[in-house]
Order: structure tokens, then sequence, then C-alpha cells
């Protein structure tokens, strides 16, 4: 049985393999190899190691798993324990996992890491679909036959039977659970096979054994884009999304040895914008209109695109949210002439920098010393912890709402 290993670290965080036992010099090449092959976007190139970036998330290779937490604050005891909860909390309402087992306080189940959550639902959502009952598709088959059967195929008759002619080369239709729903269904189980923990590997080759007949294909993207649910197949649609998470993200020909990588990493700055749309979309009143990611003509053929802008009867605000530490009352140049740019450009009297909480206090809104317009910005600062909880998202939204007006 493979030893698995586990490693949890932060983003921006340093991994060398000099100074790990279960960090090597042949996953360091693995993750170079798929650094290069996604233009070094994910993670810097060190001396001997790795320097974590913005992206979050878990990368395994074999039997090592790496695990990149978000972190929001300087505590170099910070309990990783709270932000695996709060990365699983934010991929949650940003509807990239649906976990109902997780609340927005807590949860209830302890995972060992993220990757196990998304193995978990996984193999739950074909077990279900497997009480029910797989369902059977009609597809064309090519085959020699015995008797004349659906459409002969003259040219392909003449090759194969020039000899037997008591044989058929023909066309003809069946009806099974060879179709490619159940295709991409039994790739993502085979991928499985790689990285399940000890706990999941029963289940895994129980539900590989209701697969033995289904053929085993390469998929790839094109295979995804299809699939068409309709009426009869919708109950599939939450397996093929997990399905089309893990196999997409496998990376087969970057092994060493009998190991393999697959991953899953999020783009924090990213995961942060929309993590505070869609709790300020959720809790709004009925006289707030919250919209995200406008985007308008800025100039030739460029555009402006702040993250949410909201409404209400008598006033528009322009929020830009920024997952980094900054000391307080110290935005960048760059990041006031950006909100000075949405205060002009979508007629807001006030704007908000968001940032999370580290200690600071918002400012005072500010005023741009512009034609005497009277353009304010300020920073808000939030904390979307409640000590060694994940804060309530209703809690969090009002504290947000609040801003824009004190």
């Amino acid at each position: 049985m493979q030893n698995k290993k586990f490693i949890q670290v932060f983003e921006y965080q340093k991994l060398r393999y000099d100074d790990s036992e279960d960090f090597r010099k042949h996953h360091f090449d693995a993750m170079v190899k798929f650094n290069e092959l996604h233009q070094n976007k994910y993670f810097t190139i060190i001396h001997q190691g790795i320097r974590f970036g913005s992206y979050v998330g878990v990368i395994q290779i074999g039997g090592l798993t790496i695990e990149v937490l978000p972190k929001a604050d300087n505590n170099e005891n910070t309990d990783k324990n709270l932000w695996q909860n709060v990365l699983l909390n934010m991929l949650k309402v940003c509807k990239k996992i649906q976990v109902e087992s997780i609340s927005e306080t807590q949860l209830k189940k302890r995972y060992h890491s993220i990757l196990d959550v998304y193995f978990e639902l996984y193999l739950n959502e074909i077990e279900r679909l497997i009480k029910k009952g797989l369902i059977k598709k009609y597809r064309k088959n090519q085959s020699n036959q015995n008797a004349l059967k659906g459409k002969l195929l003259f040219s392909q008759n003449i090759q194969h039977n020039l000899v037997h002619k008591e044989h058929f080369y023909c066309e003809h239709q069946i009806y099974d659970k060879n179709h490619l729903l159940h295709q991409i269904l039994y790739k993502g189980l085979l991928v499985l096979k790689t990285f399940v923990n000890d706990s999941l590997k029963d289940k895994l080759n129980r539900l590989l054994f209701e697969f033995q007949d289904i053929e085993n294909i390469n998929i790839q993207k094109k295979h995804f884009d299809k699939i068409i649910i309709d009426r009869k197949n919708n109950d599939y649609q939450k397996a093929i999304d997990i399905a089309k998470i893990i196999i997409l993200n496998y990376s087969p020909s970057l092994n060493y040895g009998n190991e393999h990588l697959l991953t899953l990493l999020f783009d924090m700055n990213v995961l942060w914008e929309e993590y505070i749309f869609r709790i300020l979309q959720k809790h709004k009143t009925d006289e707030i209109e919250v919209s995200f990611q406008n985007s308008d003509k800025f100039w030739e053929n460029k555009h402006i695109r702040p993250d949410i802008v909201i409404k209400t009867k008598d006033e528009t605000f322009v929020i830009d949210t920024k997952w980094k530490i900054i000391e307080a009352n110290n935005p960048s140049d760059d990041d006031l002439k950006q909100m000075f740019v949405y205060n002009l450009h979508w007629k807001a009297e006030k704007t908000l920098l968001l940032y999370p909480k580290s200690n600071q206090k918002d400012s005072e809104y500010g005023t741009f010393h512009y034609d005497n317009l009277g353009k304010k910005c300020k920073l808000g600062f939030v904390d979307i912890t409640n000590e060694q909880t994940i804060k309530n998202s209703r809690v969090l939204a009002n504290e947000i709402f609040a801003k824009m007006y004190y």
C-alpha cells in the first residue's frame, strides 16, 4: 500500500525539498513541469523549492498531497484547520463545490484535504446513480456479424471478409450503458484509483465493478462539450460536473516513476471577489441592486470592469475587492487611480476598496481633488472569521453594506 503524505502550507509560503522529508526532488520536478505547461502562473520556482503565490487549493503528486491555504493575518501560529474550513466555505458559497455537510459556521465533517471532499462527493453521486439505475442509450456499432444486421458497409466488408464470405461487416444500433456519460464517469473513477485514501478504496472498487463493461476512452474537454443535459439524464449533472474537475485537472503525462499529478487550484483574488458578491447578493434588501463584473467600453476596444456595483434609489457605490494585507490607510497609488476612474465612469459618489482584515481599522472617506466633484473613496477591512469559527454570512454582508454609508 502506498504511503500517503500530507503537507499544509499557506499562500506565499516556501517549500524546499531539502527541508522536508515528505517533499522530495521528484515531486519538485513534477511541479516545475506542470507550472511550465501553465505559463508559470501557479507558483514561483526558487532554489531547491517552490514559492506559492495567490493560488490556493490542492496539488496531489502520487502519494503526496500539498494543500495550499489562504491566509489573511500575520500570525505565525495561524490555525490551519480554520483556514481549511474558510476555503471550503468560500468554495461552497461560490458554487464550486456542493457539500451540504458544511455549514457557514463549521464543518460537521473533517476532511483530510479539499480533494477528499470532491472524491467523496463524486463516489456518493455515482453510487446514487447506480442505485437508481444507470440509463441506457442507443449508439452506433460497427462489427462483423454472422448475419446481416443493420446497414452493410461495403468497403469494410470487402476488407475484412474477402475470405470469409459467410460474415457481414455491418453498422447497427445497440441499446446499452456504454455511452459517453458513463465513459466520462468511468474515466473519473479510474483517475481516483491513484489518489483516493484508504477509507474510500473499498467504495471505489465496488463502483468500478459496476462499470466493467464500459469502454475506457481518452476523455478530453471536447467530450464534455458534447454532453447535453436533458430531462432523462438530469440526475447526472452533479456527477459530470465533478468528473470534469477531476479529469481535466489530471496530468498523467507528468509522471515520474509511478506517480501522477492532480491539481485543484483557485486564484484567491478571483475567489474573494465572487465570495463577497454572493453574500451581498444573498442578504441584500429589496431596495438594493447588486451586480457583478459589470463591463463597459473604456477606450477603443478596451473595457473597464469594477468588481461589484451597488445601486440604491438615490446612490451608486462601487466596491473593488483586494485579497492582500496592507497597512491601514495606505493604499497603493494604482488602486486609488483605479477607484477614481470607477467614480467617474460609473457616476458613483463613493467607492470602497475592500480588504481582508488584519488588525486594521476602516479609513474615513477621502475626497479626490478633481473639479470639486466631491468623489470619495475609503478603505474597508472585513474579518471573515470570528475567533475560531467562520463568520456568519449575514453578519458579514451587513458589515459591508454599513461601510458604504459610514
